[in-house]
């Protein structure tokens, strides 16, 4: 799991379109599916490091994984460094997503735990919010392989879906 930098941009592009063509959620994207470039994303994305939290925006780092063996971006990661409303409500700490063909390989428990750490040891925190869309099974066994502890399961009004918010310890 890496920072994105320039070398990603064509793939990051091809993420965002297949994740379109899926009609796939592109949590732990960032604004991903509302720019209109991949260069526009990774300045957003660098900005998003640095800025000054308000209500509706907190620092965040954003991550990619990318696979070793063929150099190819299977999974996206987004770490938000604190809350404001909406995030402590819906959203949580941290957002990710698998691209449709590389899903049920493992790549979202390997980010979600390399996340985990760095939420430890960068950010000071001991444990992380992260929900869920209630029919999302994948992320859900994800979230309890990982440790995760289930809370409550939440309505968010304005995209009409249910959330289970789960707690994950950061510890290894």
């Amino acid at each position: 799991m890496i920072r994105p930098t320039e070398e990603y941009l064509e793939q990051v592009w091809a993420y965002k379109q297949e994740m379109a063509a899926a009609d796939s959620s592109m949590d732990g994207t960032g604004p991903l599916r509302r720019v209109e470039s991949a260069e526009e994303w990774l300045k957003y994305s660098r900005t998003c490091e640095t800025i000054e939290k308000s209500e509706k925006l907190v620092p965040a780092t954003q991550f990619i994984l990318v696979r070793e063996s063929d150099n190819k971006l299977v999974g996206m990661l987004q770490v938000r460094h604190c809350f404001n409303a909406y995030l402590e409500k819906y959203a949580g700490h941290i957002g990710y997503s698998v691209r449709p063909s590389e899903r049920r390989k493992g790549y979202a428990k390997a980010m979600l735990k390399e996340a985990l750490g760095f939420c430890r040891v960068e950010l000071g925190l001991e444990k992380v919010l992260i929900t869920c869309l209630t029919h999302n099974e994948g992320s859900r066994r994800t979230i309890l392989s990982c440790g995760g502890v289930y809370e409550y399961t939440i309505h968010e009004p304005d995209d009409n879906v249910d959330l289970e918010r789960y707690w994950v310890p950061t510890k290894e």
